[in-house]
């Protein structure tokens, strides 16, 4: 059949777009999955199957019994999704536009080259354990599995770094240099140990020395959302609310991090909120939508939980899946036709997958 066009569904109001995705949602049964990441904006995230980070939801799809996989996310969770699945299974993104920003400030050609730099210095094969963050394209995955590397996710990116120091003395760590460096320092390793590679400059606009010293090569990559908290956020914060917990998820900045109580993932985040005292008051860095849920969920118990940014800043390109692309994506399923699939290519999906089946390995 033909595909109904966007078109018809971008002027839809959200309560009409909202009627037509649950219709459409009745239709297709189980052989429908939604995928709500912990980011996505309510009027979406009311409709998933399933919630929490990328990684988690990626295997929640694959253990189910859906054909469809819908993943309310951007686009290298989509991709994730594909890498984990089983074959038969289709992993779909309702607006291809849904990027990441942080996934795009390393991409394959650049991390290649500097893989190759790396070698006019030392042997990089046999001296660097290269790591990508979760939040990379799966060409990046695929990088890592060829060279005896890894995945890592903002949970278990100690256990992660610690297996790969077991294997070889350095790390090159992408695409976000915060995650490094906050985990870096976690574990022991000094400031100077760690340096930054800038992707624009020969050699990362480091020198020979400063390459052998290093123990953790970082990206110079970052999330759009976590680089606007600022430690003078919190203590504008605590001196209204000196009571105040602060928590920060660690792709934020290492002052954050450390004017912070608690540093944790999306999901450390909402748990110790969750279990905290009732009464509390809480600032909290990261996404918006996040927050604002936390918010609204747990206030009945007293709790108060501020974003840390005066600054309204959101994940914007998740943002980009909105109700009208849900529903042009739902019902053109109901109808036959299967739009925005994403698939990874055999071969660089079977790369990935190696590199991820370590972590799983490592952190199960």
């Amino acid at each position: 059949m033909t595909a109904l066009p966007i078109q018809d569904y971008t002027l839809l109001d959200d309560t009409e777009a909202e009627a037509r995705i649950a219709a459409a949602r009745e239709q297709l049964g189980d052989r429908l999955v939604i995928l709500g990441h912990h980011y996505q904006r309510q009027e979406v995230f009311q409709f998933a199957d399933f919630s929490g980070d990328s990684l988690k939801l990626s295997r929640q799809a694959a253990d189910s019994s859906a054909e469809y996989i819908v993943f309310c996310g951007v686009h290298f969770m989509a991709e994730v999704a594909d890498i984990l699945s089983r074959p038969e299974q289709i992993s779909i993104l309702p607006d291809l536009g849904a990027g990441c920003s942080m996934a795009d400030m390393a991409n394959l050609a650049n991390v290649e080259r500097a893989w190759r730099e790396l070698s006019e210095v030392l042997e990089p094969d046999e001296q660097v354990t290269p790591v990508t963050y979760i939040n990379s394209a799966a060409d990046l995955k695929a990088f890592c599995g060829r060279h005896g590397g890894i995945v890592c996710t903002s949970s278990n990116a100690q256990r992660v770094l610690d297996w790969s120091f077991c294997r070889r003395e350095k790390v090159l760590f992408f695409p976000d240099q915060h995650l490094g460096r906050n985990t870096g320092y976690d574990m022991g390793i000094p400031l100077d140990e760690m340096v930054e590679w800038d992707f624009d400059q020969p050699k990362g606009g480091l020198t020979p020395e400063q390459i052998r010293k290093a123990r953790v090569i970082l990206w110079k990559g970052f999330c759009s959302v976590h680089q606007m908290f600022k430690p003078e956020h919190i203590d504008r914060f605590k001196e209204r609310f000196p009571e105040a917990k602060v928590i920060s998820h660690p792709e934020s900045s290492f002052e954050v991090c450390q004017k912070s109580d608690y540093v944790g993932s999306t999901e450390v985040i909402i748990r110790t909120i969750r279990d905290s005292e009732p009464g509390t008051r809480w600032l909290v860095g990261t996404e918006l939508n996040l927050v604002n849920r936390l918010h609204e969920q747990l206030q009945h118990e007293g709790k108060s939980v501020h974003f840390m940014s005066p600054t309204v800043c959101m994940c914007s390109t998740m943002f980009r899946i909105d109700p009208q692309h849900l529903a042009w994506t739902l019902e053109n399923l109901a109808d036959g036709n299967v739009v925005n699939q994403i698939k990874v290519p055999e071969a660089e999906a079977e790369q990935a997958r190696l590199a991820l089946e370590r972590m799983l390995e490592v952190s199960p």
